[in-house]
């Protein structure tokens, strides 16, 4: 998932779409424990959009709180 498409998610989806790709990969580690995927390189590919979608998520609350502290002064 590239930042672009991540900027144009909201933050509630953003969470869902972090629910759904945490579950995915505890789903794919599963079955690499008990027999080798084709492609474990998406088992690192999943764990990096997931702190993509969580940095994005940060970086948003911290645009509002700082724009707040700019109207309170």
């Amino acid at each position: 998932m590239k930042n672009a498409e991540i900027d144009k998610l909201s933050i509630e989806d953003i969470e869902t779409k972090i629910v759904e790709l945490v579950k995915k990969l505890k789903d794919l580690k599963m079955n690499h424990k008990v027999s080798p995927i084709e492609n474990p390189i998406q088992i690192k590919f999943l764990r990096r959009d997931i702190a993509r979608l969580k940095t994005a998520i940060v970086n948003r609350d911290m645009k509002i709180n700082f724009k707040d502290n700019e109207q309170e002064q």
